[in-house]
């Protein structure tokens, strides 16, 4: 796919990977939403970049077939790429999860993903094409000590992707998982601040690399699953 005039949806836009991803896609020439909470940071971030803002919490539900329709109507009636970046993580060890931290980030994670993807979804099976990209997580592949609730949601996102490719490969969708490792950005962050990127660490660009490149194969081929490492993690 040409990212030249390709009409893109980011979630979870205004920072980080989905920030980087849609910088990235504008400069090639794409019209590109990005989604946020904080109403005047993600005005902000579009302006500088380029991008059309459009606040929602994809958490909220019951909002969401309204937010996708004016999705689509923003981009004039047509998406060609939904890159489901919004995410958030909390980490109790087992005997510290509650039900808030299980249903906030299943609503966030999986949910509200799921019940985007479905109504941008009939978009593309209408017209046999699009691109669907999950970012899940190095966690999609291995749980750690503290990730009962947040490796078991990017464990389910793994699942629902190659449900998905499955059932819409037919379609000709694409239905790809980026799984970062660690990335220097503002999840995880309490009051939302980016974290200054360093050396040994991922930034944001080498995802948005990453998705980019994956847009831009021929429409002919697809990349089922991708994960990024750091080079050298252990660099100090």
């Amino acid at each position: 796919m040409d990212l030249y005039n390709a009409k893109i949806i980011i979630t979870g836009g205004s920072s980080g990977i989905g920030k980087a991803t849609a910088l990235q896609c504008i400069q090639g020439g794409a019209k590109v939403i990005i989604t946020g909470r904080d109403e005047n940071k993600l005005k902000k971030v579009a302006k500088e970049i380029g991008a059309i803002p459009l606040t929602s919490d994809i958490s909220k539900l019951d909002e969401i077939p309204e937010m996708a329709k004016e999705a689509i109507a923003l981009l004039g009636g047509d998406v060609d790429v939904l890159i489901n970046n919004a995410g958030i993580g909390v980490f109790p060890k087992l005997g510290e999860i509650s039900i808030n931290d299980l249903e906030s980030i299943y609503r966030t994670n999986v949910f509200g993903l799921t019940l985007l993807t479905q109504e941008v979804c009939n978009l593309m099976k209408a017209k046999k094409q699009g691109t669907i990209i999950n970012i899940g997580s190095t966690a999609s592949l291995k749980g750690f000590a503290g990730g009962s609730v947040y490796a078991a949601s990017k464990f389910a996102v793994r699942g629902m992707t190659q449900s998905w490719q499955a059932e819409l490969r037919k379609f000709n969708i694409r239905v790809c998982l980026v799984n970062p490792s660690e990335v220097t950005t503002a999840f995880a962050q309490n009051n939302r601040s980016e974290r200054a990127e360093v050396s040994n660490k991922l930034g944001g660009q080498e995802i948005a690399d990453t998705i980019t490149s994956i847009i831009e194969m021929r429409d002919k081929g697809f990349v089922p699953e991708v994960t990024v490492w750091a080079t050298n993690p252990f660099e100090s």
